[in-house]
């Protein structure tokens, strides 16, 4: 039997891909929620526009600096629980507790105090979530040597995951009824606790029932404050410098920089777009469509784009699934800028099929793809560091998306955009939205296409890489 035909020993329960992917809803439900919870910060409790500033920008500075600490301390961890279970636990408590608390903000209070205490209670949320994530995704990357099953585990996870952006968007509808809440800011207080138990629960499951072996026996470094410490030169140099020698890395993560976040980047305009394109600035009569862009964009990802990826990754290749993917994307882009006719939303609806290929498609097979790549670290280094870079990823993935929201403004500066003006009198300005809502994306997509273009990580390749880890490991 050939190398590229051997099978893998080690296949995963449907129980614990799904234990896996209660878990990705958790941690894509709380920052989907706390993004549009966000707004009441500004729009019912007067927060300045340096505060916003401060508070989006310094919990991604902070995430850069923590992630790929938890990442080394995870990878190095010896215990009988084996080295993620035991933060994924802890930092899914955190998570819940914190979420509660820096949401329980009133009108009473000063300016400053709301600021101040937000500020505060959103920095130990991310401690949590940094406590969190960083072992739980390397869990899902250590789960399987497979080359299709680490796309099927991430295929699950990421299916169980979008349903929290089909549902956040429903969250701007219950916060502003007054038949449902006063006000918002009384909402966030109340939703934050039916938001936090639930979430909660689901950040706990990956910890309770994904298997795991010991590793009080293994060679990992010492972990203590004094090595930890002199480690940072390690994770922020030696582990950056290591990781990104991989060139099948440095284009994954260049890759995903420039679809996600130019995506993201106008992501934020959905509303002035929806608004001022099609309903001529009258957010009234704009009714459910802001909200169903994101709902049937989740959707269509959910139950049309990560079975089809799925598939096409085992018919394929995972390179060539992207490519495709993202290929059908920028057909669903160019639609998007014919299909914003004014007073016929619904025309839209005929483009979000093709639209979410991208943004869905995305990390269901890079992740897939940056397990594969820990195995050829694993073959230059012989160390086991899915904690070091899936932090590495995932800072790329976070201080992209700072860049993002930084560029939103920019892009409504450029085309000298003022939600105050009536449509009438910045048409021109309204256009240009709409042009960067639709080509800014396009541009990052085919740059990303082109970056991916000589990927070479092939199942072939992939077996050839596990065979010979299997022999070193005194497995064969």
């Amino acid at each position: 039997m050939s190398i590229a035909k051997t099978v893998s020993r080690n296949k995963v329960p449907i129980g614990q891909k799904i234990a896996f992917g209660v878990g990705m809803l958790a941690n894509q439900m709380f920052p989907a929620i706390l993004g549009i919870f966000m707004v009441v910060l500004v729009q019912d409790l007067g927060f300045t526009g340096w505060m916003w500033s401060l508070i989006y920008f310094f919990p991604r500075i902070f995430d850069a600096i923590t992630d790929p600490i938890m990442g080394y301390i995870s990878d190095n961890t010896k215990s009988k629980w084996g080295r993620r279970r035991q933060y994924v636990l802890l930092g899914g408590i955190m998570m819940g507790i914190a979420y509660v608390f820096m949401w329980q903000l009133f009108r009473e209070n000063t300016l400053q105090f709301n600021f101040w205490y937000f500020f505060l209670w959103s920095i130990i949320f991310y401690l949590g979530l940094t406590l969190f994530s960083v072992p739980y995704v390397a869990m899902g990357y250590e789960m399987s040597d497979d080359f299709h099953e680490r796309t099927n585990i991430m295929a699950v996870a990421q299916w169980i995951g979008q349903w929290a952006w089909v549902i956040a968007p429903l969250f701007w509808i219950i916060m502003y009824d007054p038949e449902w809440f006063p006000s918002a800011d009384v909402a966030v207080r109340q939703l934050a606790i039916w938001v936090a138990i639930p979430c909660t629960i689901c950040a706990m499951v990956p910890a309770i029932f994904i298997k795991s072996k010991s590793t009080i026996n293994e060679n990992y470094e010492p972990l203590n404050l004094r090595n930890i410490g002199g480690s940072l030169k390690k994770i922020f140099v030696d582990s950056f410098a290591e990781a990104f020698k991989i060139k099948e890395f440095r284009k994954l993560c260049a890759a995903t920089f420039l679809v996600f976040n130019a995506f993201n980047t106008v992501a934020s305009l959905t509303f002035f777009v929806i608004v001022y394109k099609l309903f001529n600035g009258d957010a009234a009569a704009s009714g459910i469509w802001v909200s169903l862009f994101g709902c049937l964009g989740a959707l269509g990802t959910t139950f049309i784009v990560i079975p089809i990826v799925t598939w096409m990754s085992k018919i394929m290749g995972k390179k060539k699934a992207f490519m495709i993917s993202q290929g059908i994307s920028v057909i669903g882009y160019i639609m998007l800028w014919f299909l914003f006719v004014p007073g016929k939303p619904w025309m839209y609806v005929l483009a979000l099929p093709f639209f979410s290929f991208g943004i869905g498609s995305l990390f269901t097979i890079m992740m897939s793809m940056t397990a594969d790549v820990i195995d050829i670290d694993e073959l230059n280094s012989g160390l086991r560091r899915e904690g070091i870079f899936g932090a590495i990823y995932w800072w790329m993935v976070k201080v992209g998306f700072a860049i993002a929201g930084a560029l939103s403004g920019v892009i409504i500066s450029v085309v000298g955009f003022n939600p105050d003006f009536a449509t009438v009198d910045q048409q021109d300005a309204v256009d240009g939205l709409h042009a960067f809502f639709c080509f800014f994306p396009m541009l990052g997509t085919l740059i990303a296409m082109y970056v991916m273009r000589n990927y070479d990580v092939t199942e072939k390749r992939a077996n050839q890489i596990r065979e010979e880890l299997n022999k070193r490991r005194g497995k064969l």
